[in-house]
């Protein structure tokens, strides 16, 4: 048997294939993504992102070298010091400000700062008066008022680090770090709208 014979079948049925296939129509298709988020805001986050990642790497480096010896600690600026020292309390008061999101004492402005809805324990629904009757009213104060110097801090330290922002920006990254609070609200949690209005995040 002739083994042309039995491979040119094989050999057209894959040409015919290939031209009805390529003769085909492909459309093309232009997809276009769109960010949710503008430019302003994307370069705010990624500022504060950054200071988030030099919180980690502060807490992981090691006090020795390989061989076993202090290494002296590294110089760092005030601002530098205290913007990581509000990094570290926003995170430590992050459990109270859920309990006081969950009672509704608080809730995020339009200003990326929290606003205050203080009521006595005695006036609260029962399901969440347990939870009130854990704090006393200056122990609240202080924390709100702590954590809402730490979170201008950072708005602030993100305008120094970013050179596209000056301190007259100051408006619009309080602007932006409301919305993206307000973004990451729980449902429930009491919200400043762009506009001033409140409401419950949905």
């Amino acid at each position: 048997m002739n083994l042309k014979i039995f491979i040119m079948p094989y050999q057209m049925l894959v040409m015919i294939s290939f031209f009805l296939l390529t003769a085909c129509t492909v459309a093309k298709v232009n997809v276009d993504v769109v960010s949710e988020r503008t430019a302003l805001e994307n370069q705010v986050l990624g500022t504060y992102h950054a200071l988030d990642d030099e919180l980690l790497r502060l807490a992981s480096v090691r006090a020795v070298d390989s061989s076993g010896k202090l290494r002296p600690p590294l110089i760092r600026s005030q601002d530098h010091k205290n913007t990581m020292l509000a990094m570290q309390r926003l995170a430590f008061h992050a459990d109270d400000l859920d309990v006081f999101k969950k009672i509704g004492w608080i809730g995020e402005n339009n200003t990326g700062l929290l606003s205050v809805f203080w009521q006595s324990p005695d006036r609260l629904p029962e399901e969440v008066r347990e939870l009130a009757l854990n704090y006393q009213q200056p122990e609240f104060d202080s924390i709100i008022e702590q954590v809402n110097q730490d979170r201008m801090r950072m708005m602030e330290r993100v305008i120094e680090l970013n050179e596209n922002f000056s301190k007259n920006d100051l408006a619009k990254v309080q602007k932006i770090f409301g919305k993206l609070n307000r973004e990451q609200a729980l449902p429930g949690v009491s919200v400043q709208l762009g506009n001033g209005q409140w409401d419950k995040q949905r």
